[in-house]
């Protein structure tokens, strides 16, 4: 009996050599691969095809890996993992910010390339996969995990995926800091990777659900750690009546201080004689007779 393949993967390169390479670890690895070698023969195999997850190169003659890129998110939430030139930085970051799941830097082991394809690829399906939990709620956010739908103050969120599984994982631990290593791995279930990643979505996610992103008060960063949800900061200490101007406690339920019942006032000991000269003790000006 055939074992049916583990996936569909696109494989979109313009070098026939990194084509066929990418092709045969996956095709070993037990993928279904599809191959095109510019951006409008990728997209037309999308199309017709419908793969789980597209391995896109971003140096690509005519379309770029970017508007592929954007144009493959626009029709629906494909993974897609990049294929970038060592050094990249900006562009690399960009790929993330366009809607890239991962990437990897040429030159690079086809063998990481194939672990990292089951790494996204259980993550996309473990998101799209419905959760018994409940409306997750703070200040005037409500995330519904089960419909995959975030609203802050009435209004739906255009979340990707892992916008909205960060969003979910902080709203799980309020109050809680974590690194951006476990960010990566708990979120994600990324064991590596580069850290950068999980900075852009938070930056992202910040500017979707912060009233100002560039003073961010939900999101908040922790120096030396990474990033921990605070769902109160939106409120103004001000408007508590039972917090001060700068957030100290001024509740008429709380009791003014007053002496302790048990206390006594100090009272002078009267075992303790009063200082007198010691009887055994010469003069200043006495002086010892010579001999």
């Amino acid at each position: 009996m055939q074992t049916p393949p583990l996936g569909r993967v696109l494989v979109v390169d313009d070098d026939p050599t990194v084509a066929e390479v990418v092709a045969g670890y996956l095709d070993r690895a037990g993928y279904d691969v599809d191959r095109a070698a510019d951006g409008p023969a990728a997209l037309d195999r999308a199309a017709a095809h419908g793969p789980d997850l597209v391995v896109l190169d971003l140096m690509l003659p005519g379309m770029d890996g970017l508007e592929v890129c954007r144009r493959l998110r626009a029709r629906g939430p494909v993974p897609v993992i990049m294929l970038t030139a060592r050094g990249d930085e900006d562009e690399r970051i960009l790929g993330l910010e366009v809607g890239a799941d991962d990437y990897v830097t040429k030159p690079f082991s086809p063998r990481e390339l194939v672990l990292r394809v089951e790494s996204v690829l259980r993550r996309a399906r473990a998101a799209t996969a419905p959760k018994p939990a409940g409306p997750l709620r703070a200040a005037a956010l409500t995330v519904d995990p089960a419909a995959r739908r975030a609203v802050k103050a009435g209004v739906e969120l255009a979340l990707t995926i892992r916008e909205f599984d960060l969003l979910s994982f902080f709203l799980r631990h309020p109050g809680r800091a974590f690194s951006r290593e476990e960010l990566m791995q708990q979120v994600w279930g990324w064991d590596f990777g580069d850290l950068s990643t999980v900075t852009v979505h938070v930056r992202r996610l910040r500017g979707k659900i912060e009233d100002d992103p560039a003073a961010p008060r939900l999101i908040q960063t922790v120096w030396g750690v990474g990033y921990r949800l605070d769902p109160d900061l939106d409120l103004d200490p001000g408007l508590d009546p039972g917090l001060g101007p700068h957030g100290d406690a001024t509740r008429s339920d709380r009791a003014p201080e007053v002496p302790r019942p048990d206390r006594a006032p100090e009272v002078p000991r009267p075992d303790r004689a009063p200082d007198v000269p010691r009887s055994d003790r010469a003069p200043a000006d006495w002086t010892r007779p010579r001999a």
